[in-house]
């Protein structure tokens, strides 16, 4: 099946047939507006991208932050709590976007209020800390918190503060309320007027199910209760994710608290929300702090306040957000022109949706075993019972989970944003996976933290997979999903590149695939020993030896198919074909971080591991860290380091060669902070003028920054039983170890499955030496069969001895192919397949003890006589 033939079942579905076959009206796109049009107008910096992330944040339009930022330059916006005609001008506006706010929900002023929060987070914990809490006591069982187990964690976060009052907090499973639901079984008495608050989403965020709004009447009426008990029930209505793509009615679902978040919406403004507050309830909020804008009158020398009498008043602590507010006027204007109103919006993204689950449920491996694992409870009959979310997890052609970690690192090699996890709602997550409490808290055990990738505990799932659609997303981005599904579990490995625009390719050209030379090496050359690793002599840094053979990464090949050995491999003896000694074969530095190799036959130590290795990196304009993931042809930057004359000669195609000293300027150097891998890093600016060459070269503006030299960052790994407590590794700007080694034949046998797909082809797909390249290791072994190293405790290199901290997990950075900044997913899926799912290749050292009173060094041809297991 060569050239990618799809296998029975896997053709993608006919939109137009579907709508067709369908019982009910299905819309798509907004009337006579063109989605095409609207995508490129409004949307363009989507191209080449499938953006399915809309539950977590929508996206904002063009036209609708243009016409906000007119609004700023042409305004002059004070603070309102002033009286000047600036601070009047605000005032004014905020009140306009409160009533344009209600309008949009169906209500007015004489209903409901609107109190901006700094999230639906925010308006959350302010219900939880307001709400009149009656604490049990001798005439009284005490108020009621109750909550759907299908709930975001800022909902079941808010029985922290009831617990604080000895309120009792009750979960309900959607079971429970469908099956209340049908009896209306109700223990309501009037005369009780016992505060209770139940909470429950109007759609679920985990899995786009849209409960019933009736259920608030209901509630509120005494007609179905959550729990049979005495009293009053109050109705807390999680709009936050079903207003993002639906209208919400609440001239007749007059819930007593709505919270939501405006970026689900529109996309812009983040961080401003609202908590809209029935009248009727709002006089039975209680307040304890006061903040600035909320007393009518206070003194500060005794216990003496008076609040201001509206509750928006009340609640609003401080100056709130206003130029935030005022944006949202303009998100509202660009919902309604581009769309048409929230109607329409549900009945597109709904089609996409129901489009999308259609085709996905369908599919089939060829012994008839599905594709996928659709966690619903709708079927996405129609828009009134589902919101368009689909939540799945991929199976294997035995019925086996594949972790979303690996699903998420293959869609961003197809430039698909997704989310993956539990999505914030431990909850549905359990009773959709089928997780019990003694299973989160076994996975908690094993290192799973919320957000992490640990995607299996011993086989089994700790999340899933969400995609989700916006009132933008275009039936191109269903398809190109389905595609990316498609392609990855239903299609032979191809080995054809990705057809995908590699960022900012349209700004700089794509260097080609032959590399440059070397820089000529300035060093005398020697031939390496299994000794050199021990002490020369007591020569400070200073007057380091300098006799470092440099051997180019990639010399030029005179035909596709070379497979001659290296001048590194040739002088370590490998034998092409059998296991060979246990020696070191290849030793690679990478100076700039995410940038090429530099590939030596003998290095000196530092305390961080190869000197210099990684302690560089490029950012953004933002100091940001690029890598691969975003950046692809950093690998197109070539770093060489010269000891001799202390500099780092830096090249690239089409680019003028470049040097950077190896050392700060201690005098001049302006320290600047930054992080890798969630640590807090030292750096300095390495100058305007290599800034200028990295920005010139990726066609936006780039630094390269330095690991500052007087900075320490330390490893977060646990200590060898050789290391004293107190001795801590430091780390240069590596992601997570001193060192990353790799075997030789897990790499061959890796070549071997990735190259037998196809028997006839007359080129190697992935030449030895461009697969070891992919892994971006230091040091790379020979003599020990396939995957042993996972098995080593320790390692002896010479007289050197390492601790082996643990195997790498490895990410789409192993699909790019580091001669071209060509992506190919082939590997990574591959690796996988034969890891049995677990894509780990490597493993990571530390230095059990390092004594660098003398130079110290690794050289290719080294020993490797020590292993313990």
């Amino acid at each position: 099946m060569a050239g990618g033939a799809a296998q029975p079942g896997a053709e993608l579905l006919n939109f137009a047939q579907f709508r067709d076959s369908s019982a009910q009206r299905l819309a798509y796109g907004y009337g006579a507006r063109s989605l095409r049009e609207l995508r490129a107008r409004e949307f363009g910096r989507l191209a080449g991208t499938v953006y399915l992330d809309h539950a977590g944040a929508t996206l904002f339009s063009q036209s609708q932050l243009t016409s906000f930022t007119k609004d700023l330059v042409e305004n002059v916006y004070g603070n309102p709590h002033s009286q000047n005609v600036s601070s009047k001008l605000t005032h004014d506006t905020v009140e306009q976007v409160r009533y344009r706010i209600l309008a949009h929900f169906h209500t007015s002023p004489d209903d409901y209020s609107v109190i901006f929060t700094a999230g639906c987070t925010a308006a959350l914990k302010l219900v939880a800390e307001a709400f009149p809490w009656v604490s049990p006591g001798p005439e009284s069982s005490g108020s009621r918190f109750c909550y759907l187990t299908d709930s975001h964690t800022s909902v079941v976060g808010m029985r922290k503060v009831t617990m604080a009052m000895n309120v009792t907090s009750i979960p309900v499973r959607p079971e429970d309320l469908w099956s209340a639901e049908k009896l209306a079984t109700a223990t309501s008495n009037p005369n009780c007027r016992l505060p209770h608050l139940f909470c429950y989403p109007a759609q679920s965020n985990f899995s786009g199910t849209r409960y019933p709004l009736s259920w608030i009447g209901e509630v509120k009426s005494g007609r179905m209760c959550p729990v049979s008990v005495p009293g009053k029930w109050f109705v807390l209505l999680d709009a936050a994710s079903h207003v993002s793509t639906s209208p919400l009615d609440l001239s007749v679902h007059q819930a007593d608290f709505v919270p939501l978040s405006f970026y689900k919406i529109f996309g812009f403004p983040t961080g401003l929300g609202a908590l809209l507050v029935n009248n009727r309830t709002a006089p039975l909020l209680r307040k304890t702090y006061f903040g600035g804008g909320t007393a009518a009158a206070y003194l500060a020398g005794e216990d003496f306040y008076v609040p201001r009498q509206s509750v928006v008043e009340r609640f609003e602590d401080g100056t709130i957000s206003f130029l935030d507010v005022i944006a949202l006027k303009h998100g509202f204007d660009a919902l309604e022109r581009l769309t048409g109103g929230m109607e329409n919006i549900k009945q597109h993204t709904f089609t996409l949706a129901q489009y999308t689950y259609t085709a996905l449920a369908a599919l089939r491996y060829p012994n008839g075993a599905p594709v996928v694992q659709i966690y619903s409870d709708s079927e996405f009959s129609s828009p009134e019972v589902q919101g368009p979310i689909i939540n799945f997890n991929v199976l294997d052609d035995s019925g086996n989970i594949i972790g979303y970690s690996e699903v998420d690192k293959m869609a961003s090699l197809y430039n698909i944003h997704l989310r993956t996890g539990c999505f914030c709602n431990t909850g549905a997550c359990q009773r959709h996976l089928g997780i019990s409490n003694e299973m989160v808290k076994k996975h908690h055990q094993a290192g799973h933290i919320c957000g992490d990738n640990v995607d299996l505990v011993d086989g089994q799932p700790t999340g899933s997979v969400r995609i989700s659609f916006g009132y933008m997303s275009t039936l191109e981005d269903a398809q190109a999903f389905l595609r990316f599904i498609i392609a990855t579990r239903l299609r032979p490995s191809d080995g054809q590149h990705l057809l995908q625009a590699t960022p900012g390719e349209a700004a700089v050209p794509r260097a080609e695939s032959e590399v440059q030379s070397a820089v000529p090496a300035t060093m005398d050359r020697c031939s390496p020993s299994p000794q050199e690793d021990a002490p020369t002599g007591s020569q400070v840094w200073n007057d380091l030896p300098t006799a470092v053979d440099a051997v180019a990464l990639h010399p030029p090949l005179p035909e596709a198919t070379r497979t001659q050995q290296t001048p590194s491999e040739q002088a370590a003896g490998v034998p092409e074909g059998g296991l060979g000694p246990h020696v070191v074969t290849n030793l690679y530095l990478y100076p700039i971080k995410s940038c090429a190799a530099f590939e030596v036959t003998k290095w000196p130590l530092g305390k961080q591991g190869l000197l210099y290795d990684r302690s560089w990196m490029v950012v953004n304009h933002n100091g940001i860290c690029l890598s691969q993931k975003q950046e692809p042809r950093l690998c197109l930057i070539q770093p060489f380091i010269d000891l001799q004359q202390r500099i780092m000669v830096i090249k690239a195609k089409g680019m003028e060669p470049i040097e950077v000293p190896l050392e700060e300027n201690s005098e001049r150097a302006q320290i600047c902070q930054s992080k890798v891998c969630a640590d807090r890093v030292n750096t300095y600016d390495c100058g305007e003028k290599i800034s200028s060459w990295l920005s010139k070269f990726f066609g936006r503006p780039c630094h390269l920054i330095k690991q500052s030299s007087n900075f320490q960052r330390n490893a977060r790994k646990k200590h060898s039983k050789d290391q004293s407590p107190g001795t801590t590794a430091a780390l240069s700007l590596v992601n997570e170890a001193q060192y990353l080694l790799i075997n030789r034949s897990s790499v061959l046998e890796l070549h071997q499955r990735l190259n037998t797909s196809d028997e006839n082809r007359k080129v190697e797909l992935f030449p030895m030496k461009d697969l070891i390249s992919r892994f971006r290791a230091n040091i790379i072994t020979n003599g020990t069969r396939a995957f042993e190293e996972e098995k080593w405790d320790e390692i002896s290199i010479g007289s050197l001895r390492f601790q082996v901290s643990g195997p790498c997990h490895r990410c789409q950075v192993i699909c790019i192919d580091q001669h071209t900044g060509q992506r190919n997913q082939d590997v990574f899926q591959k690796l996988s397949e034969t890891r049995e799912r677990k894509v780990n290749f490597g493993v990571y050292l530390m230095h059990t003890s390092l004594d660098l009173s003398s130079p110290r060094f690794l050289s290719v041809g080294s020993q490797v006589p020590g292993l313990q297991k």
